[in-house]
């Protein structure tokens, strides 16, 4: 779209330029030479507000955005209650930056600060930093952080059913620092425990795990955590937040560093962002944290205060001393999930993860019953693999022409796996969209 619209009227530029001191948009740009301004913006005529308005709305139906959603793979369509974007979007929240001085910042301080205590609850873990760019960026961050605390060891072990898109993301921050990775292969979907605890020696800094896996699978991780432990080795793991309504968390699996992506916690999809990355580990390792950590102290009148207890970010450090160079937190984002697990409350997640199961379990039942097709036999959370008999690409063009995301065709991740579908179910799934979701892979085939 070339077209522009500026809020900006005559007198209120004339304004501007008095006001810095000079008398022309021509002499504001006067130090650049006339080389290297640029030529023409191509723009066409300016529109009005309204006119600018009902293009971009105009643009915007052209997105497909009302297909019925069994697309997952670390990215839900979940239920945002009103209540998050009523209460996000007020403009102390919504337009405040980030809070370098305390003093003017103490409700965005107490809103991390919360945030780091709600997640820390959740998790089963001791402390959290005030949130990452997502989930991948946080399980790489995870994979330094071990690579610190244990020092002197170069090799992480990372099971092959983790997220491949997380996986991608730890590959590349790894391979400018000559730090090596074992990958164990998936056995049927499944961790290989043999394999996984073979791996393990005195170069290990860290096992990788995922639960539920990127296929969905379910699994108690409790003995791997031991046999990392018994090898001085850290175990990470990152979990999907709303199974942790009805499976062990990640501190009770005794994991060292622990991990998420936020977006199914009051983020909408969004096309891809922005989303939330939650990181927390055991006491023990937070000085080995990145990014920045609320705490609360006492002001000299001893009421509560919240200040940044640590920051150890190149902004703030020299370059070379910082923990990490990862530059920002998702203070609004993180504000989201706050607010959503707030609402939604301990029984409440209770309920949420056995529905979500449930609808899980029932569209596993349904599909099932289709000829031709297997479904591997895992235990999953709200996910899991339909292995077709043709190309599982054809079966997602197909539904798509009748309003449904079928799922992930697995063939992109792992090209042996072209015929397999991967599909994710939540709480806003029905019984009917499910139905028809089975019509439509028993039509395609």
């Amino acid at each position: 779209m070339r077209s522009h619209y500026t809020p900006h009227t005559e007198q209120d530029v004339k304004s501007m330029l008095e006001t810095i001191g000079v008398k022309s948009i021509e002499e504001l740009f006067s130090p650049i030479p006339k080389e290297l301004r640029v030529k023409s913006f191509n723009l066409d005529a300016g529109l009005s507000e309204y006119d600018a308005l009902k293009k971009l709305k105009t643009l915007s139906e052209r997105n497909n955005t009302h297909d019925v959603q069994f697309m997952g793979g670390g990215f839900y369509d979940h239920f945002i209650p009103a209540a998050v974007d009523a209460l996000v979007s007020r403009g102390d929240f919504y337009t405040a930056y980030t809070p370098y001085q305390p003093e003017a910042s103490q409700g965005t301080l107490q809103a991390l600060y919360e945030y780091q205590t709600s997640v820390c609850n959740l998790m089963g873990m001791d402390v959290s930093n005030a949130s990452l760019y997502d989930g991948g960026t946080a399980l790489a961050e995870a994979v330094l952080m071990a690579f610190r605390a244990t020092r002197n060891r170069d090799t992480v072990v990372i099971d092959a059913n983790v997220n491949p898109l997380y996986r991608d993301i730890v590959r590349s921050y790894l391979s400018p620092l000559g730090l090596k990775i074992k990958e164990i292969d998936s056995k049927d979907y499944q961790l290989d425990r043999s394999a996984m605890t073979n791996a393990i020696d005195e170069q290990t800094s860290a096992v990788v795990l995922q639960n539920p896996n990127f296929f969905g699978t379910l699994d108690d991780y409790s003995d791997i955590a031991e046999s990392a432990h018994s090898k001085g080795a850290l175990m990470i793991l990152s979990a999907y937040p709303l199974s942790l309504g009805m499976i062990k968390s990640p501190g009770e699996m005794n994991a060292d560093i622990a991990t998420a992506e936020g977006q199914s916690m009051g983020i909408p999809l969004s096309f891809g962002g922005p989303y939330l990355g939650i990181l927390t580990a055991k006491e023990q390792f937070i000085r080995s944290m990145p990014g920045r950590i609320v705490g609360r102290t006492v002001d000299k009148d001893e009421n509560d205060a919240f200040v940044l207890t640590l920051q150890p970010r190149e902004q703030h450090i020299r370059r070379e001393k910082a923990t990490s160079n990862i530059c920002s937190n998702q203070g609004l984002c993180a504000l989201r999930a706050l607010i959503y697990i707030s609402l939604i409350g301990r029984e409440g997640l209770k309920e949420l993860s056995k529905t979500i199961y449930d609808k899980t379990q029932y569209a596993k039942k349904k599909i099932s019953g289709i000829k031709s097709i297997k479904i591997p036999d895992y235990p999953c959370f709200n996910e899991f693999v339909v292995e077709l008999p043709s190309d599982a690409d054809k079966i997602r063009v197909s539904a798509a022409k009748k309003g449904i995301s079928a799922g992930i065709p697995l063939g992109g991740f792992y090209p042996a796996k072209k015929n397999s579908l991967l599909i994710a179910v939540t709480e806003k799934r029905t019984s009917e969209e499910i139905d028809a979701l089975a019509d439509a892979i028993k039509e395609a085939l």
